[in-house]
């Protein structure tokens, strides 16, 4: 009789006692020239068995059928079918006498009722092990989702901490993934920026070395993993891991992702360092640059209405008057070396009364959390008893576990809202003691940088700057020769 040899191992194998197909080749050879048997033919494939379609096995049952009266050469009968089909079709060609025999050097086998049986016995206890692995697997799943354990590979940012099996940030590469958050929020950056601003911060694929396909950084900008949660099979759960960033800094990047909408490639433009800040303060529309470079070499920088499409009568401002302008701003609004000593000494008198305080105010959101707890369990009862459904089940989860994590985020940030009022104010002072530093620096970017700090909704109106001041920052002179109103 002949024989075809089969060889198999799955390329996701869990029993690492199998060998690998090498070395089932060679010891079937062995055994082969042992027992004197005749291969005309080797049958090898890499895939799994637990599901019937695959094609090598099908090529071989094929041609038995043609052929009939063949033998087959296996390590075991796991390798030639681990689910009921397979196996079924096998058992069948030895009715129909199609298989003649079957070698096994771990298994014995005959064409008696016996030998069928056992062989019946050996394809069942396969497909047992199969499912019961499958079955462990899910419920070692189950468990993760419990614990708030990612049952996945890690994303760009954090690592899989074999030795405890938990998801840890990357000490190299977290603060990277945050600032393109932080760059992306700000709605200046597109893709292809990120994707250069990840190449300068040394945040490539570990794979391949080259930067980051725009087609991760879109899914990284999408993924809430990255602030504390993360979606398993259309359902939000509570992560365990540490965020590297809040759930606000989220929200606003996907208001700007829903503003771009699809990422367009746009012509390179010239860069102007008060570009797309101010407006007009006649129309409301934006306020464009020109750049013009007189006969003598000199170049000239116009701020001016782009008009479009209404009629509008202001003028051009140059770059260097609106300069010397927001010199004059920063002036104004510094206060002196002695006011800002005396000042912080009294911010740390505050601040230290303001934190005893603190716990009393965080009261109202602490109890807010224990009743979204309690509110979290009721939901998950009624699921269960199936009172509602699961899609009402998972939209009303994902809306308490946002909510959770943002009464979290509050009571972090320094116990309460008037520890962070309080922040803000040392930063008000600080930022107000710089602002003659500021005026007296060439830096234009510095200055932009500054005068987004201290106000907001810039115009240019008559050849003059004007703009809102954030709260606590006054003008001390009557006379300014630019418009300013409080928020």
């Amino acid at each position: 009789m002949k024989y075809f040899l089969y060889a198999r191992k799955s390329t996701d194998e869990d029993d690492r006692q199998v060998l690998s197909i090498e070395a089932q080749v060679t010891e079937l050879h062995e055994f082969a020239q042992k027992e004197n048997l005749e291969v005309i033919k080797a049958f090898v494939e890499s895939k799994t068995a637990k599901a019937p379609g695959r094609p090598i096995f099908n090529n071989m049952i094929k041609e038995i059928e043609s052929l009939g009266n063949m033998g087959i050469l296996a390590w075991h009968p796991d390798r030639l079918a681990r689910n009921s089909i397979d196996g079924g079709k096998i058992i069948y060609l030895i009715d129909e006498a199609k298989i003649g025999a079957l070698k096994f050097p771990t298994f014995w086998f005959d064409t008696t009722p016996q030998g069928r049986f056992m062989l019946n016995i050996a394809f069942g206890q396969s497909k047992y092990y199969i499912d019961n692995l499958s079955e462990n697997i899910k419920r070692g799943i189950r468990q993760k989702l419990r614990r708030g354990e990612l049952p996945s590979l890690a994303p760009v940012g954090y690592l899989n901490e074999l030795r405890h099996h938990t998801i840890v940030k990357d000490p190299e590469r977290w603060l990277a993934v945050k600032k393109m958050f932080e760059a992306y929020a700000t709605g200046d950056y597109t893709l292809e920026d990120l994707q250069k601003l990840s190449l300068s911060l040394g945040l490539v694929s570990r794979r391949t070395g080259k930067a980051l396909v725009l087609a991760r950084i879109d899914h990284m900008l999408r993924n809430p993993f990255y602030y504390g949660v993360f979606n398993h099979k259309g359902e939000l759960y509570q992560a365990s891991h540490e965020p590297i960033i809040s759930k606000k800094l989220f929200d606003k990047v996907q208001r700007v992702i829903e503003n771009h909408g699809k990422p367009r490639k746009t012509k390179e433009i010239e860069s102007f360092v008060f570009r797309k800040l101010f407006t007009c303060g006649e129309c409301g529309r934006m306020v464009t640059t020109d750049k013009k470079i007189k006969p003598s070499g000199r170049t000239y920088i116009y701020y001016r209405c782009t008009k479009k499409n209404r009629v509008c009568h202001q003028k051009y401002l140059e770059e260097k008057e609106l300069v010397l302008q927001l010199n004059e701003l920063f002036r104004e609004v510094s206060i002196r070396e002695s006011w800002k000593d005396e000042m912080l000494k009294q911010w740390e008198k505050d601040y230290r009364e303001a934190q005893t305080s603190s716990s009393s105010s965080a009261a109202p959101l602490k109890q807010e959390l224990k009743t979204l707890e309690e509110k979290q369990m009721r939901l998950l009862d009624a699921y269960l008893e199936q009172t509602i459904s699961n899609e009402e089940y998972t939209k009303a989860k994902e809306k308490m576990l946002n909510r959770k994590i943002e009464i979290k985020e509050n009571l972090k940030e320094n116990g309460g809202r008037g520890l962070h009022w309080l922040e803000l104010f040392r930063e008000w002072i600080i930022s107000a003691h710089q602002a003659i530093r500021v005026a007296d620096t060439e830096n234009l970017e510095e200055k932009r940088s500054f005068l987004q700090k201290i106000g907001s909704n810039f115009l240019l109106t008559g050849q003059k700057m004007a703009c809102s001041l954030k709260d606590g920052f006054e003008i001390s002179g009557q006379k300014t020769g630019f418009l300013i109103w409080s928020e």
